[in-house]
């Protein structure tokens, strides 16, 4: 598996609108990446990997630049070393020297649940990650949807719309428990608008693997 800072290095790259601007600080992911990683670690912080890096880690896709965590407001102070741009009851947007941090906070009911049941562990490169599972994915993935839309983002929904096509044509999975659990976190107009999201990505993948 390709180390986290390659992952996150290629995404800066590649990205058109970074061309042009400071870079000086990819030179120092690799070594920011696994100081941020040894801290959670020495300090036995119960975190969980999410995002691009963890989608990375099972399926071909779209590059990234950040690095998406599950923690707990008590394991947050934990890490004074974090710098916070902006946080409100479930998001924090943070930098650990110049590498960027986004955080998941298990305040939000769903982001615990899916710290605690949707846990495996991943190997980049020399590094073994607490990583989030295919279905943790999934529920993240599909939990985010309707705010994207109501928000006009339609460009960000479409990305996560091509995740969970991916996802699913990899690691078939069924759908229906995700929809029950999604239920007590969603208003019922989000879950038929999810239902119909994720059959319609079925009957592409159908139709893909019929040719």
């Amino acid at each position: 598996m390709t180390a986290i800072s390659e992952i996150v290095k290629n995404g800066i790259i590649f990205d058109m609108k970074n061309w042009g601007s400071d870079q000086s600080g990819i030179g120092c992911l690799s070594e920011n990446i696994d100081r941020l990683f040894a801290l959670l670690q020495q300090r036995d912080i119960n975190y969980l990997l999410v995002g691009g890096v963890a989608l990375l880690s099972y399926v071909d896709g779209r590059n990234t630049q950040d690095i998406d965590l599950i923690l707990s407001q008590k394991d947050l102070t934990s890490l004074p070393e974090l710098t916070i741009a902006d946080q409100n009851q479930n998001f924090v947007r943070a930098t650990f020297d110049k590498l960027q941090v986004d955080i998941l906070l298990t305040q939000n009911t769903l982001f615990k649940y899916i710290a605690k049941n949707c846990t495996t562990s991943r190997q980049f490169s020399n590094l073994t990650v607490r990583c989030v599972t295919v279905e943790g994915l999934l529920i993240l993935k599909l939990y985010a949807l309707p705010s994207l839309y109501r928000q006009n983002k339609f460009d960000r929904a479409s990305i996560y719309e091509n995740d969970i096509l991916l996802l699913l044509l990899k690691y078939p999975t069924e759908l229906e428990p995700i929809w029950k659990l999604l239920q007590k976190h969603l208003l019922p107009s989000d879950i038929t608008e999810i239902q119909e999201i994720t059959s319609d990505i079925q009957k592409r993948i159908q139709r893909f693997r019929s040719r």
